[in-house]
């Protein structure tokens, strides 16, 4: 049987068009690896200093301390109306990354009226209400309001040492300014009680956060409050 050239024409012209368009399917792979640690040991990690009306230190793990890891704050026992419980240094935020991390805003959620206030200042044990007790603080949250806008920098965490033993009040000299965040074993977190002083922002690898629990004469429930403290933070890394 002979074909015409006009249908083998059109038959190669089918062919070469699928060749064409054809889809081309390919594999390939890429390895990655991370490292899931203790909330006191990450890149930002959290540390504890006051203790709560248990004795125990406001911030303090959950769980079993060996795969389910993460830590809460135990804020004040029982409290009630037309009062104010004020933790200065509630906990601490210390920076391990090798390059500087800035803290823009803090918000809560929660189901309940927050009755939280929120500070970021550098004097552990001075109320930080004021810049008249402390220079350095810096009004964060109340009640339901956020006090420092998202677009700004609140708080400049210095670059880390990768090394979460310890912190430093002044990274410019961090043999001399560094202090040990060693490990307590009831509240299962690292820690600090050391009182001196970061003068200003950016110059430290820490901040501390302080809490005060302002509860009106009027609440909204008498139950447990619980809710999340969110700290939101950026890179200076270029």
């Amino acid at each position: 049987m002979k074909v015409g050239k006009k249908w083998l024409i059109l038959a190669l012209l089918f062919l070469i068009l699928n060749m064409v368009i054809a889809t081309q399917y390919a594999t390939t792979k890429v390895g990655y690896e991370y490292y899931i640690v203790h909330p006191s040991d990450a890149n930002i990690r959290f540390i504890g200093s006051d203790n709560s009306s248990d004795s125990i230190r406001v911030l303090r793990v959950i769980g079993d301390n060996i795969t389910n890891v993460g830590v809460k704050l135990r804020l004040g026992g029982n409290l009630t109306t037309n009062m104010i419980k004020t933790y200065t240094a509630a906990f601490g935020i210390v920076n391990e990354e090798t390059h500087p991390v800035n803290i823009t805003h803090i918000n809560v959620s929660s189901d309940n009226h927050t009755y939280l206030r929120i500070w970021l200042h550098g004097d552990r044990d001075v109320n930080g209400n004021s810049t008249t007790n402390d220079p350095t603080t810096v009004y964060m949250w109340n009640n339901d309001t956020l006090m420092n806008a998202s677009d700004t920098t609140a708080w400049t965490l210095a670059a880390g040492n990768e090394n979460s033993n310890d912190m430093c009040y002044n990274i410019s000299d961090r043999p001399a300014e560094s202090v040990n965040t060693p490990w307590d074993e009831i509240a299962h977190v690292r820690y600090s009680t050391d009182d001196s002083n970061v003068s200003n922002s950016s110059i430290a690898d820490f901040v501390w956060v302080q809490i005060a629990i302002d509860i009106p004469n009027t609440a909204d429930d008498l139950s447990l409050h619980t809710g999340t403290i969110w700290i939101h933070l950026e890179s200076e890394d270029d």
